[in-house]
């Protein structure tokens, strides 16, 4: 395995480009149209986030991780039948693996809806869990939400406009709502971890994930050739990358490339928060009727036995939470345990 240390080795888009004059949008979108084919990961300028909030996010994310145990506890995740909530570092699996970082999972705000047989990713619907102890941070992640939800929809008609589509493309299936996942993480050092893994190697679910980091590295990018490259932290940016839905929507155009963070060095801790902008539950993914220039660089979709890839999104989702938190299926939702024993059709 060779693993490149270089500072920076992914491209940087600026996205006020695609929200500047006609001339400036084509070239963003032209410049996009390649990255999307060989990267699917690039780091994101112009996104217009202000740097008081980013900041904001980052402080009362520390001041999360630093509360007492038993606090965060009061909201951890195995409460929630819904997936929301606080995971203690190990409790999150990759590929069956422990994950070593903690993490609070807040989605979309909303209510418990029916789940009949035929629909059961419903139940991934419901409230989020807020910690009584740090009353702040409910405001600051939903604004903060909001404003990466933004940026996620401007990357994603850029992407449709990259693949010769309207801008609108996909708008019928995230409208009126798309799912909205966001992570804050806290990475604990390596002398407090059973292994070097952070995140283990994977692809995101949804549409586009937007990413920040704060000053430690740890993230790496998995290339075509099965190379590893380094995505440090840049000051100023998100890193966006493109998820499985595009995979299957382009017949493997775009590419969910695979990724993992590393544990950091002894003593040193690492934050970032995810956003993971995706689709409706309810939505079924098309197959994009891609131009003939572009529709001769399809790859195929990724087929992994341990990750099977389904066009039902609900299915998609509800898949990943109960493979990735074992602990909630057993709890609240022993009677879909038979979805992880094989494929289904979606």
């Amino acid at each position: 395995m060779t693993i490149h240390t270089r500072p920076v080795e992914l491209p940087t888009l600026d996205l006020s480009r695609f929200n500047g004059t006609a001339e400036e949008r084509q070239r963003f979108v032209a410049d996009l149209t390649d990255v999307l084919h060989r990267h699917g990961f690039f780091y994101l300028t112009g996104h217009g986030v202000p740097q008081v909030l980013v900041d904001e996010v980052l402080s009362v994310s520390r001041r999360f991780f630093a509360l007492p145990e038993a606090d965060k506890l009061l909201i951890e995740m195995v409460n929630s039948p819904h997936f929301r909530g606080y995971n203690r570092a190990g409790a999150e699996r990759t590929r069956g693996e422990q994950d070593w970082r903690e993490q609070l999972d807040v989605n979309t705000e909303g209510h418990p809806v029916e789940a009949p047989a035929d629909a059961p990713w419903n139940r991934l619907h419901g409230p989020n869990q807020w910690p009584q102890a740090l009353p702040e941070l409910k405001d600051i992640l939903l604004r903060y939400q909001a404003e990466v939800t933004r940026v996620g929809i401007d990357v994603l008609k850029a992407v449709a406009l990259a693949l010769g589509q309207p801008e609108t493309a996909f708008a019928d299936i995230y409208e009126p709502s798309p799912s909205q996942l966001l992570k804050i993480i806290r990475y604990p050092g390596r002398d407090a971890t059973a292994s070097d893994q952070g995140v283990g190697a994977h692809k995101d679910g949804g549409f586009v994930t937007v990413l920040l980091q704060d000053r430690v590295p740890g993230l790496r990018v998995r290339t075509e050739e099965g190379e590893w490259i380094e995505a440090p932290p840049v000051p100023g940016t998100f890193v966006i990358n493109s998820g499985e839905l595009l995979e299957l929507a382009t017949n493997g155009f775009v590419r969910a490339d695979v990724h993992d963070v590393v544990t950091p060095p002894q003593g040193v801790e690492r934050y970032s928060v995810a956003f993971f902008l995706g689709a409706r539950y309810d939505a079924t993914i098309p197959v994009v009727p891609l131009p003939a220039h572009l529709k001769s660089a399809e790859r195929g979709v990724t087929v992994d036995p341990l990750n099977p890839i389904f066009r039902s999104v609900g299915l998609n989702n509800l898949k990943s939470r109960l493979r990735s938190h074992p602990d909630v299926a057993e709890r609240h939702h022993a009677d879909l345990l038979h979805l992880l024993e094989k494929p289904a059709k979606g």
